[in-house]
């Protein structure tokens, strides 16, 4: 009986090892987590912003701006102090801060770490057709992430997402790569990758790391009907923020290299009305004539196969290989038109920029024109230099229009225009831009003469 009984424990225990086993993978796999946290969060910031927006409040509804707090996150990028954040987090702030964490020191901590330090930070730059922005804090050997290869991201891998939803800081979630190069529309400006990591406002500008710490791409944004997260976030590649992220450090501002091209995603039906040879990849909508692409010889029409040898299988993806060139490198290109395959070499030319552009460069405080409901900026070099079609070199730039412009006028002003005079009145700055509509009692003519695109035009209205 006793031996019986010990062989029937014995058969009864066999599946331990097994379940044993298990434990301690998963004990493994949770260690690896524990450390790879550890080794990203102290790069990983809170970000403090204050500015203007257009009030959203019924009892401010008549003033132009009012003060906005937010917050969001941001991933150290340099040990100097060079931070990447998402631009919609600081658009139009006048103070940002950062929130810096604390650095760990002995082996022995407490669950509650010490108090993180908060640090005044610089807007470096903003580029808004990426919804990322460059920050700068007066800091030095801080703690850094590498930035990955977002083209060798896979669909099922494990991600974790950094950063402060809802005001929480140093919070971290575990999920996998949902679908990379992801379009929310069909010739979207901008490709995501999507995930399933828990994101939540409050998260937009931290980093989406992959299991060797790196980061694969600034959570930007997320769809929801409730407001909250339902597994649908997606993050700016890896590769279009380095892209940014390098320019800015090199030149103070993004310079988009192009060929003179429109290029656009093949969907089935263009693939059938067209005639195209393939149902997917890119096919150019347009080729801007005397540009660099026509001088090469390609046409509307045409199929872009590879650039340079890689395969081109969206719009997007061939404006962003065109991004980080240098200004008249040439790039080769592998077309399709019907049944013949092509070779084309051409030199990339720098992309006319976005009047956008300068929004970055205002503060409210110091660059609001109430009457115009306009934030100018006065015409110094630097930004004579972005406006190549300058026809006259001074002046005061429309860095960002209001949302809500003076009713009674005929016509509005943009972003990027250039205002000369006021009645007939010559303004050379801001100042005297101030001087001159403020002067005028409500109800009274004015008549701005603006640069627009290197044409003249006259915008007016009456004071209000």
């Amino acid at each position: 009986m006793v031996l019986s009984f010990g062989i029937a424990s014995a058969s009864a225990q066999q599946p331990a090892p097994k379940a044993a086993a298990g434990v301690a993978d998963l004990r493994l796999v949770s260690r690896t987590l524990e450390a790879l946290s550890n080794q990203v969060a102290p790069a990983v910031v809170q970000v403090f912003a204050v500015g203007y927006a257009p009030p959203s409040d019924a009892a401010e509804e008549r003033s132009l701006l009012a003060q906005q707090r937010s917050t969001g996150s941001g991933v150290i990028l340099d040990p100097d102090g060079y931070i990447v954040t998402n631009a919609h987090v600081v658009q139009g702030a006048y103070r940002v801060q950062v929130q810096l964490a604390a650095p760990r020191r002995g082996t022995s901590r407490s669950i509650v770490g010490p108090r993180p330090r908060i640090v005044g930070a610089q807007v470096v730059a903003i580029d808004e057709e990426t919804d990322l922005s460059v920050l700068k804090v007066d800091e030095h050997a801080l703690p850094f992430l590498q930035l990955a290869d977002s083209d060798s991201v896979r669909s099922g891998q494990l991600v974790l997402a950094f950063g402060s939803p809802l005001g929480l800081d140093s919070s971290v979630t575990l999920g996998v790569v949902s679908a990379v190069a992801r379009q929310l529309e069909p010739d979207d400006p901008m490709i995501y990758i999507q995930t399933d990591a828990s994101i939540n406002p409050g998260n937009s500008g931290g980093p989406l790391v992959d299991t060797d710490g790196r980061v694969v791409g600034i959570n930007t944004l997320i769809l929801s009907q409730s407001g909250g997260n339902e597994g649908l976030g997606f993050a700016a590649p890896s590769n279009i923020v380095r892209n940014i992220f390098e320019q800015v450090r090199n030149y103070g501002r993004v310079r988009r290299g192009e060929i003179g091209v429109r290029a656009q995603t093949i969907t089935p039906a263009l693939a059938e009305g067209l005639k195209l040879p393939r149902d997917w990849g890119v096919v150019l909508g347009d080729v801007h004539p005397d540009g660099p692409a026509a001088k090469a010889g390609l046409e509307a029409g045409d199929v872009v196969a590879t650039l340079d040898g890689k395969v081109m299988e969206n719009g997007r993806q061939l404006q962003v290989n065109l991004y980080g060139r240098g200004i008249g490198e040439a790039v080769k290109l592998q077309v399709l038109r019907g049944a013949r395959t092509l070779d084309a070499t051409v030199t990339v030319i720098e992309r006319g920029d976005d009047p956008n552009r300068f929004a970055g460069m205002v503060r409210p405080e110091e660059h609001l024109v109430n009457r115009l409901g306009i934030l100018g900026l006065t015409l110094t070099q630097p930004l004579i230099n972005l406006l190549p079609d300058l026809r006259v070199p001074s002046g005061v730039v429309v860095a960002a229009a209001a949302h809500t412009g003076p009713p009674a006028w005929e016509g509005e002003l943009q972003a990027g225009d250039v205002i000369h005079s006021v009645n007939r009145i010559s303004v050379k700055d801001l100042a005297a831009l101030r001087t001159a509509v403020e002067q005028l009692k409500v109800g009274e003519a004015l008549v701005l003469r603006v640069e627009r695109e290197g044409e003249m035009v006259f915008v007016g209205g009456r004071v209000e």
